[in-house]
C-alpha cells in the first residue's frame, strides 16, 4: 500500500488541461476523500470507480483512502477522470505491480460494471497531453476515430477497465492498441456548386477575393435576389484545413458535443445561427465552470454566415468586434474566465430596409425615411469599418438569368483561390501571418506597398477619409486582387478594383 500517480485531463473552456491523480492509500479508518475542487460529478467517479473494481474481480482497499486532484487551484468538472482514479487506486493497493503509469494519459468514464464510456472534449484532452510529451493515450473505443487522426502518439482503445488493466499488465499488448492513422488526404467536398448563381458578377468576384484574402463580405439587396445562395458558396471556395487546423475545429466540435463527420474532417466549417440567437448563443456562455462554445467559436477557421444581420440583438452584433480582430473571444464570468478561439470569416447579408423593397429607386418602399435609418443603424459603424468587402447586389438582367450553364463552377474559382493563397503564403514565409487580410497596419504601409500610381489612388482616398483604417483595408484587398491575377504587386487597377469591393460609391463608403 502506498501511493500513486496517474495522469488524467479535464476541459478548460475547449482545451484540455492535464490533471494529475495522486491516491493515497494508508492507515486509518476505511474512507475515501477527493481533493482539489471537484464537482459533484467529479466527487461521484469513487462510486463508480469503486464498482467497477469490485466488477472485474479486483479488491477495492479497505483503508483510508486519500485522492488529490493537482493543480489543487484548478476546478475539476465531468466524468473523464473515472479511469485515472480506478488506474490510481488499483496502483496504489499493489495490484498493478511494476507498470509505469508517467508515459500514458487516462480518459474515460466508468459504468458500475466496468464498461468504459466516451467523454465530452476527448480529442482536446488528447492534444493537451500531446503538448506535455506523453505519447501514450489510452480512451474508450467509442473515442477511435477521432483519435486516429492525432499524429504523435499511441492510441489504446478498449471497451471495459479489465481490458486496460490487461493492456497495463502486458497480458493482450496488442490486442488493443491501434497507432494513430494520418489523414493526408482530404475527402470530396459536397457543397453548394457556384455554377447554380446566374449573374451576379460582382459577387463572385466578392467571393473569390473574399476566399483568397480571409477578408469579411458584408452584402446588402432586396429579398430573394441571391445573398444567402452566394453566402453558402463562400465555404466551397476554401482551401482544406491542413492538419493542426482541422484537429482544433474537431476538437472544439467535441467540446460542443457535436462531433465532426469524417467526409467534413477537412472542410472549413460553416455556422449559420437564427437571427433571434442570443449574445451568450453567438459568443459563448458559462455554466458553473463548464463552458459552451458559442457559434464565432463553432465557426473557427471557417465561415460565420449572418442571415439577416440587422435583425441581430445589438449586444451579439456589437460582441463580434473583439473577435474580427484578434481571432480569440474573452470571456469573462465566475465560474471561468479565458479565450476561446474564434478566426473566423463573417459574412453578413441585409435588406435595405424593413420591408426589403428599398432597392434601386426605391418607389415600392413603404419604409419612413427615419425607419429606414434606423434600420441601417443596427449595423454600427465601428462594426462595418471592421468589414473590408461591402457590395449591394442588384437583380441580375434577364440576359443573365437566361444564361444557363455559362456560369463557372466552384471547382474552377477554388483552383484560383488555391494558387493565390499559395503565393501570398511563399510572399509571408517566416511571418505569422498567411493570408493578405491578416497584413499588420504597421508592416503593410512599410513593407508591403503598391506601385506609384496605386499609391497614388491610395493616397487620395485617405486624404478625403476621415477614416485611417478604410485605406489599409483597401490595400490589403488590393493585394489579394493582384495575388489572383499572379502580379507581384498591386498597381492602379487593384487599387480601383479594391475600392469598388470596399463599397466606393455607395452608403457604405468609408
Amino acid at each position: 500500500m502506498g501511493l500513486a500517480k496517474v495522469n488524467g485531463v479535464v476541459l478548460s473552456g475547449v482545451s484540455g488541461a492535464m490533471v494529475r491523480v495522486e491516491v493515497d492509500i494508508s492507515d486509518g479508518l476505511p474512507s475515501v476523500g477527493v481533493v482539489g475542487l471537484p464537482d459533484t460529478s467529479v466527487t461521484e467517479s469513487r462510486s463508480r470507480a469503486r464498482c467497477a473494481i469490485d466488477g472485474i474481480g479486483k479488491v477495492w482497499p479497505n483503508r483510508r483512502i486519500t485522492i488529490s486532484l493537482s493543480p489543487a487551484e484548478v476546478r475539476k468538472h465531468g466524468a473523464g477522470l473515472d479511469l485515472p482514479i480506478a488506474i490510481g487506486v488499483l496502483a496504489a493497493s499493489d495490484q498493478l505491480p511494476n507498470v509505469d503509469l508517467q508515459s500514458t494519459i487516462f480518459i474515460g468514464e466508468l459504468g458500475l460494471d466496468g464498461q468504459l464510456r466516451p467523454t465530452r472534449g476527448a480529442l482536446a484532452g488528447a492534444l493537451a497531453a500531446r503538448r506535455a510529451g506523453i505519447d501514450r493515450i489510452v480512451v474508450p473505443s467509442a473515442s477511435a476515430v477521432e483519435m486516429s487522426r492525432l499524429p504523435g502518439v499511441r492510441v489504446t482503445i478498449a471497451d471495459h477497465l479489465a481490458q486496460v488493466v490487461a493492456v497495463l499488465t502486458g497480458e493482450c499488448p496488442d490486442a488493443v492498441t491501434m497507432p494513430a492513422l494520418p489523414a493526408n488526404e482530404g475527402p470530396v467536398r459536397d457543397r453548394p456548386d457556384l455554377r447554380d448563381v446566374r449573374g451576379h458578377a460582382q459577387g463572385r468576384l466578392a467571393l473569390e477575393v473574399a476566399a483568397a484574402g480571409g477578408h469579411h463580405i458584408a452584402m446588402i439587396g432586396a429579398p430573394g435576389v441571391g445573398k444567402t445562395l452566394l453566402a453558402e458558396r463562400l465555404p466551397g471556395l476554401l482551401p482544406d484545413l491542413d492538419d493542426e487546423a482541422a484537429l482544433e475545429v474537431a476538437a472544439v466540435h467535441g467540446v460542443a458535443g457535436m462531433p465532426r463527420a469524417d467526409a467534413d474532417y477537412r472542410q472549413p466549417p460553416m455556422g449559420a445561427p437564427h437571427h433571434s440567437a442570443s449574445a451568450a448563443a453567438l459568443l459563448g456562455s458559462v455554466h458553473g465552470s463548464r463552458v459552451a462554445p458559442g457559434a464565432v467559436t463553432m465557426s473557427h477557421h471557417g465561415v460565420l454566415f449572418l442571415d439577416e444581420a440587422p435583425e441581430f440583438a445589438r449586444p451579439a452584433l456589437e460582441g463580434l468586434r473583439q473577435p474580427l480582430e484578434s481571432g480569440w473571444i474573452s470571456l469573462s464570468r465566475s465560474g471561468w474566465s479565458g479565450r476561446l478561439p474564434a478566426r473566423f470569416q463573417l459574412v453578413m447579408a441585409a435588406n435595405p430596409c424593413p420591408c426589403g423593397q428599398r432597392a434601386g429607386r426605391g418607389i415600392e418602399c413603404s419604409c419612413p425615411p427615419s425607419v429606414v435609418r434606423r434600420y441601417a443603424a443596427r449595423l454600427s459603424g465601428p462594426l462595418m469599418d471592421r468589414v473590408d468587402i461591402r457590395i449591394a447586389l442588384a437583380r441580375p438582367s434577364d440576359a443573365e438569368l437566361a444564361a444557363l450553364g455559362d456560369a463557372e463552377a466552384t471547382e474552377h474559382v477554388r483552383a484560383r483561390v488555391q494558387a493565390a493563397r499559395e503565393r501570398s503564403a511563399k510572399r509571408f514565409a517566416g511571418e505569422p501571418w498567411q493570408v493578405n487580410a491578416a497584413i499588420p497596419a504597421g508592416e503593410l504601409r512599410r513593407t508591403w506597398r503598391p506601385d506609384s500610381q496605386g499609391a497614388e489612388l491610395l493616397h487620395s482616398v485617405e486624404r478625403r477619409s476621415a477614416n485611417l483604417r478604410g485605406p489599409d483595408r483597401i490595400l490589403r484587398m488590393a493585394w489579394t486582387v493582384a495575388d489572383l491575377a499572379g502580379r507581384d504587386r498591386p498597381g492602379l487597377d487593384d487599387i480601383a478594383v479594391a475600392l469598388g469591393l470596399r463599397g466606393a460609391g455607395t452608403s457604405w463608403t468609408s
